[in-house]
């Protein structure tokens, strides 16, 4: 039996990376080689807030994909809460599934999460070779910008850089840094604890 884990993201960046940053906590940082991670589901941020967008994004997930034993939903916290925000779209979510399923909010945006780790990404897309992060990086608010500035051509392009990072980044130093990347660690391995076992 063939199980995985079903990602919900926001955009075509995350499509590419997020895949990478669950398949590498898998295998490299629980080491469960045995669960898949299915193509994400993309729905815009400002739609999944709304009631009954996530509910249907769940529902069109679980129908196209094969396999799915659990649902993560993976988004940036923009300007909204994460402490207050999340638990509702949680909810939600586990309403709509008949799955186990969680949300994760990456503090203001996912790229905090690179620059917590941006030692790891020296020389990678053209990261500078003596960047070092910056305190506090899940503070920033502008976090893409803070990355074009450590950039020799001076600019993060989504689609084109963030797959490359998530593929680079070294998940110790972030977990440290950022305490969302380490929430979505903890989330995935409860998320696989879960699911039935293989049989």
């Amino acid at each position: 039996m063939t199980r995985s884990i079903a990602p919900i993201v926001e955009g075509q960046s995350e499509v590419e990376s997020v895949p990478i940053l669950l398949r590498r906590i898998l295998h490299e940082s629980l080491n469960i080689p045995n669960v898949q991670v299915a193509h994400p589901f993309r729905v815009k941020r400002n739609r999944v807030v709304r009631v009954g967008e996530l509910e249907r994004a769940i529902e069109m997930t679980l129908k196209t994909r094969a396999g799915v034993e659990a649902v993560l939903v993976v988004l940036d916290a923009d300007d909204d809460c994460p402490a207050r925000l999340g638990p509702a779209l949680k909810e939600r979510a586990e309403r709509a599934s008949a799955k186990p399923a969680a949300v994760v909010f990456a503090k203001h945006e996912l790229e905090a999460w690179f620059l917590g780790a941006k030692e790891s990404l020296r020389g990678v897309r053209g990261i500078a070779p003596d960047a070092t992060p910056p305190p506090q990086p899940e503070n920033i608010r502008g976090a893409k910008e803070r990355l074009s500035r450590n950039m020799r051509n001076g600019r993060y392009l989504e689609v084109d850089d963030q797959s490359a990072f998530a593929e680079r980044m070294n998940f110790e130093a972030a977990t440290r840094a950022c305490p969302s990347f380490a929430r979505l660690v903890r989330v995935v391995e409860e998320l696989c604890r879960q699911m039935p076992t293989n049989t």
